[in-house]
């Protein structure tokens, strides 16, 4: 698949949607780096999710400092390296940082953003799933991470809802916005494929991809 690499591909989506193991899979595919965020380095998320209110503030600057880190280097990597799958948009900070931080801490939190100067290179695909919270809080259940059985389907809701809007508005690169509700692209090798024809055949604007779960028997 090489030879069909798109570029830089991003997957994006709420938390549980999938898209870290689909980046697993696409850069496997594609032959190309994988940069994924850490979420398990950041010391402060357990606390975050028993008690949000306390822990927001350091929970996001923590994140803010890590893909900041991340996007520097990557721009700094050596350019003639295969080009890399991604599971995080820089623009997703700001997202969950207007979501979590009362507005003192959103204050701080923009002042401290916009010191750091954060240029990150720009995606050649965005690949945004989506799934409803009942679907999300499934998946976040079966893959059994401790500090995650915290998330409340409120919080869940509210984090969508601002993918949702985010993406409406979202012109700055090609775009698949792929219903996942029903559809396993990391488990089965047919819906992988059938995902794997879009990403290729989007070049640009705005493509969407609602498909019918294929089943590997019957």
């Amino acid at each position: 698949m090489t030879q069909q690499n798109p570029g830089y591909i991003v997957v994006e989506g709420p938390i549980g949607v999938g898209k870290t193991s689909l980046a697993r899979r696409l850069a496997q595919s594609f032959g190309t780096e994988l940069l994924l965020e850490e979420v398990d380095e950041n010391p402060f998320l357990e606390r975050f999710y028993k008690d949000p209110k306390a822990a927001a503030l350091p929970t996001q600057l923590f994140f803010l400092f890590q893909r900041a880190q991340q996007l520097q280097a990557l721009r700094q990597g050596d350019m003639f390296k295969p080009v890399i799958v991604s599971d995080f948009l820089m623009e997703k900070d700001r997202l969950f940082a207007r979501l979590t931080l009362d507005d003192d801490e959103l204050r701080l939190y923009e002042q401290v953003y916009q010191h750091l100067s954060v240029t990150a290179p720009t995606p050649d695909l965005v690949v945004y799933l989506q799934a409803p919270v009942s679907v999300l809080l499934e998946r976040i259940q079966q893959r059994n991470r401790s500090y995650e059985q915290q998330i409340s389907a409120d919080y869940l809701e509210r984090l969508a809802e601002s993918y949702t809007r985010f993406f409406h508005q979202y012109t700055a690169t090609p775009l698949l916005i792929v219903n996942a509700a029903q559809f396993n692209p990391v488990d089965n090798e047919l819906d992988y494929n059938a995902l794997l024809e879009e990403i290729v055949a989007t070049g640009s604007g705005r493509r969407y991809f609602n498909p019918l779960p294929f089943e590997l028997t019957k």
